[in-house]
């Protein structure tokens, strides 16, 4: 069996703003109806989870303005007040927020985590980011963002600070004996006073723990320190392959990423590797393929979006460059998401600008998922056995249409197979993670 979870690409944002299929986005926006149904259409499908991404900034490298974001939707409301309103919807789900990491004091992050992982009973996780742009950076007063593999060198000392936060509070800390009058044993909960070269905390952390202690740590890196950091602290890892797809670079990111856990003293069972996919289906073969090649053009022929993402993800303005002519050699500028742009750049090799755009266009997901659900089920089935990998994370646009056809089309396919869960065993998050 393998897992299923649901990306959410812009958190608790806006999700194809006026496009076919979107058209209650008005009324869903900031408001948490839409979530809702996500949440309990995946419980339903028996998902492992959702993950919210987030981010701090409304985007502005693209032409040096706002204005593309702001008219295409690019804005996102702060997904950790939803956490507890989809909890209180679902019963077994577990819910992934983004935290980044170079942002969030570690104090503040292991006592929001603890609170939210008692109002969910254990079924919540936290998606550590480092955030890339400039503009983010000088949203918490910094001049600008700290260099790329400096952000995972903190962030690695950032999680051990929370961890060591965690643990100030013993297992047995808390009796609550009605008879004695004592609610906690006071030589049980201890301060941490962790000092690190980029973090320090006094401790102890004045709310309980929750059931699972140590919230689900989810986590999604493709450079090497990326895949270090993911390797050495997550519990899930995001393989975000849609740059360099193809089962065989799923395979050798799978073994790569494995060889670090091991590296780190780490079992490979510890942590859940889910690929990103976007499967396309239809009632035959061929309509999917129909359809899968008409989303392709739709996107090749957007290119304005494309630039503005390519500038968002590097953090240099696409706008500038001839589109017509190879990409530049830009090595050593980019300071954003630096494995992503990595694969862009070696992809666009003998190609301009143009043309390696209308490439990338043609890429959804790691590897295709196309056709009716019965023969996707079965193409899910053959892949992860060969990568040897946890599972799928769909990344398709969460509209209402799209939700119904993964949860009742795609899902019993899978369960009738023996390849999903047919229920959940256990209480809490972590331990349906890790059960197989």
């Amino acid at each position: 069996m393998f897992h299923m979870g649901w990306f959410l690409g812009t958190g608790f944002g806006v999700y194809g703003w006026n496009q076919r299929w979107t058209g209650n986005a008005a009324k869903d926006m900031a408001r948490p109806d839409l979530f809702i149904d996500v949440a309990t259409s995946l419980e339903r499908a028996g998902f492992d989870y959702m993950m919210l991404e987030d981010s701090c900034v409304i985007p502005d490298v693209f032409r040096g303005s706002m204005e593309f974001a702001l008219k295409s939707g690019g804005i996102r409301q702060d997904p950790m007040p939803l956490v507890p309103i989809l909890a209180d919807a679902t019963k077994h789900l577990g819910i992934i927020a983004t935290a980044s990491t170079s942002f969030y004091p570690p104090y503040l992050a292991a006592r929001l985590m603890q609170t939210l992982d008692n109002l969910s009973d254990g079924r919540v996780g936290m998606n550590l980011v480092t955030s890339s742009p400039h503009a983010a950076a000088q949203n918490y007063g910094y001049e600008q963002h700290f260099p790329h593999d400096q952000r995972y060198e903190m962030a690695d000392e950032w999680v051990a600070c929370v961890r060591a936060l965690w643990d100030t509070w013993e297992p047995d800390a808390v009796v609550m004996d009605q008879e004695t009058g004592v609610f906690a044993d006071y030589t049980k909960v201890h301060p941490a006073n962790f000092e690190g070269k980029y973090y320090k905390s006094r401790g102890p952390l004045n709310t309980m723990p929750g059931p699972q202690r140590h919230p689900v740590i989810c986590q999604a890196g493709g450079s090497n320190a990326g895949k270090d950091f993911g390797a050495k602290n997550a519990d899930t890892i995001i393989a975000s392959l849609a740059e360099d797809p193809g089962i065989e670079n799923m395979k050798d990111y799978r073994d790569d990423v494995v060889a670090r856990m091991i590296g780190f003293g780490r079992k490979p069972s510890e942590a859940k590797i889910m690929f990103l996919g976007h499967p396309i289906m239809a009632d035959t073969d061929r309509e999917a393929k129909e359809i899968a090649a008409g989303m392709a053009a739709a996107t090749a022929r957007n290119i304005e979006g494309q630039l503005a993402g390519m500038s968002y993800y590097s953090g240099l303005d696409f706008s500038t460059f001839d589109l017509d002519a190879p990409l530049p050699d830009v090595t050593g500028e980019v300071n954003g998401h630096l494995s992503l742009y990595q694969d862009f750049a070696k992809n666009a090799a003998g190609k301009t600008l143009r043309e390696a755009l209308v490439q990338r266009a043609q890429t959804l997901s790691s590897v295709d998922l196309i056709g009716t659900p019965e023969s996707v089920a079965v193409q899910m089935g053959e892949i992860m056995d060969y990568v040897g990998g946890d599972g799928f994370l769909i990344r398709a646009l969460p509209t209402r249409k799209n939700v119904t056809e993964m949860c009742d089309g795609l899902a019993p396919q899978l369960r009738k197979r023996g390849l999903i869960r047919s229920e959940y065993e256990f209480d809490t998050f972590k331990e349906n993670l890790l059960a197989y």
